[in-house]
């Protein structure tokens, strides 16, 4: 039997590897943990996890085809549980950094139903910001 403990990593191809590593790293706090210039690909450290940014010009990402645009996205959207959530704080950080937020609301994750704000990385890609739970 197969016991899922934990999501490992995410690959998202990438039109624009910088933009989107300033994204994820200097707006959302993650941080750059390795590169392999020669496939091209970035990989980093999202708390437990990694979030892999894959060139779609790179030999790796030249195996999925045509990159996402507004026809189509890689994904429906990545969530990403956020430590000591502040609702308002979040919100006035991604404010600051121009970021394209989407609805707020209470929603069921991994750790059950809590707050949680959807944004847009730089290619449209929709990021879930969740909370924790709440003792309901």
């Amino acid at each position: 039997m197969i016991r899922i403990g934990e999501i490992d990593h995410v690959v998202l191809r990438a039109i624009d590897v910088e933009a989107m590593r300033h994204f994820y790293c200097d707006v959302l706090g993650c941080r750059e943990e390795r590169r392999q210039d020669e496939i091209g690909l970035l990989q980093l450290r999202a708390g437990a996890s990694l979030i892999d940014l894959v060139g779609v010009e790179g030999k790796l990402g030249r195996h999925g085809g045509a990159a996402p645009g507004r026809e189509g996205h890689n994904m429906d959207h990545l969530c990403l549980r956020v430590e000591k959530y502040d609702e308002a704080a979040i919100l006035a950080h991604l404010e600051a950094h121009g970021v394209r937020i989407g609805e707020l609301g209470m929603r069921y994750g991994a750790r059950g139903e809590g707050p949680s704000i959807y944004c847009y990385d730089p290619q449209g890609n929709m990021i879930e910001l969740k909370g924790p739970a709440s003792d309901i």
